[in-house]
């Protein structure tokens, strides 16, 4: 037996107890697992230092490096993000519809878990307690699977949650790891349906399409982030760098960092030139189409001659593609073209231009006059989120405690038959 059906095993018994835990005491062990991060930092610190050199020694670019490391700060803010998921209102339970109908039978829906849920994430440690604390609050075992370069430091967190949880009165095996190095015991996971409820990868295009593809179980699909910002003719001056600046660089190996400027030809005298020689001296590759290399040059800022191929990339580093737009109607067109239904926004000071791009752009989350990269669950007031759905079914944009529910209806009658 694999390690991946062996778990999944223990974990689908698992999530029939945790399910018919009380929320007093799932959110209980939630705030013993937060405390436990703070008291175990020194070991998970140690694991996460193995991580870094090794990704260091293996030429990990910086902004991977970025996602990769945890500090004191960080490991508190996984642990507040714990506890502010405690303290949201419970959600299993939750009546949303009830009625009696034609023939007096009475029916609610409710919510309920979904029951395993799976999770294969690459560099980012902080995941592991984002997802099973999510999983936690909403009933579900869960069986996470960390990427090779995060290997340890994902390990050394989950056992750490995993012996908070059992201590806290949850069933053994709530909380799982796959240990196993090597691509097959990922695939012997995600096709285990009937044991496992739902997959979610998060990571880069390369992982979430291999699990899309190749899962039998269903995959909810966290999309990779080609993230634009358009500014329009009607741009408010004081807003364009500011914001520019924050998604790019703020920390650009995220998937909500911006990837692709758009401006309309009428302000690129009027913006592009102090906003690419902002861009160049932070560090940032610049990737543009003709209109935008000659105001480079002119200006004496290096610029690479932007192929098809750059409109739909997502960098993952310091590196952005521009493109000069005639108006709303190719900007809105080029963004759901390229996009991946992620996060786009748009800065403009007409009302009119504003509601259209926001209701005619395809993405998760339609920003105006504000920075992508405020697309995440603790600043959507989630306190964490398993990730970023980019799909339209069952889950779309930040996924909080209610993405990881079901339904569940509930008749009750006086002996009726059906004729």
């Amino acid at each position: 037996m694999g390690e991946a059906l062996e778990k999944a095993k223990k974990a689908r018994i698992a999530s029939r107890a945790l399910a018919q835990t009380s929320s007093q005491q799932r959110c209980n062990a939630l705030n013993k697992m937060a405390d436990a991060l703070i008291e175990h930092a020194p070991e998970i610190l140690a694991a996460n230092k193995a991580d870094m050199d090794a990704a260091r020694e293996n030429g990990t670019p910086g902004p991977l490096l970025d996602r990769l490391m945890l500090s004191h700060e960080r490991i508190d803010g996984i642990a507040d993000g714990l506890r502010q998921v405690a303290a949201q209102p419970e959600v299993l339970g939750e009546v949303l519809e009830g009625s009696e109908l034609y023939n007096g039978l009475r029916m609610i829906k409710y919510r309920v878990p979904l029951g395993v849920v799976a999770m294969i994430y690459e560099a980012r440690p902080n995941v592991t307690a984002e997802a099973a604390g999510l999983c936690i609050k909403t009933g579900n075992a869960c069986i996470l699977r960390g990427g090779s370069i995060a290997q340890r430091s994902c390990l050394a967190i989950s056992q750490v949650l995993a012996q908070a949880a059992q201590a806290a009165g949850l069933p053994i095996d709530c909380i799982q790891s796959i240990e196993s190095p090597g691509h097959e015991v990922t695939d012997e996971l995600m096709n285990l349906a009937g044991l496992v409820d739902v997959l979610i990868p998060r990571g880069g295009a390369g992982l979430i399409q291999h699990c899309v593809k190749n899962a039998t179980v269903p995959v909810i699909e966290t999309g990779t982030g080609n993230c634009h910002i358009y500014i329009h003719k009607q741009a408010n001056p004081a807003y364009v760098e500011p914001i520019i600046m924050n998604a790019k660089t703020q920390r650009p190996g995220v998937c909500n960092a911006c990837e692709s400027l758009l401006i309309d030809d009428e302000v690129v005298e009027t913006f592009l030139p102090t906003l690419l020689m902002a861009l160049a001296r932070a560090g940032v590759t610049i990737h543009a189409d003709a209109p935008a290399a000659a105001i480079a040059a002119a200006h004496g800022i290096e610029a690479i001659a932007a192929t098809e191929e750059d409109w739909g990339t997502e960098y993952l580093d310091m590196e952005i593609s521009v493109k000069c737009v005639t108006g709303v109607d190719e900007a809105i067109a080029h963004i759901n073209m390229y996009g991946t239904g992620h996060s786009e926004s748009i800065i403009s000071q007409d009302v009119s231009v504003v509601d259209r791009f926001q209701r005619e752009v395809d993405a998760s989350v339609v920003y105006a006059n504000a920075s992508t990269r405020f697309t995440d669950g603790g600043e959507f007031g989630l306190g964490a989120e398993i990730g970023i759905s980019t799909q339209k079914l069952h889950a779309r944009g930040p996924m909080g405690a209610t993405a990881l529910t079901s339904v569940k209806y509930l008749v009750s009658g006086e002996g009726q038959i059906r004729g």
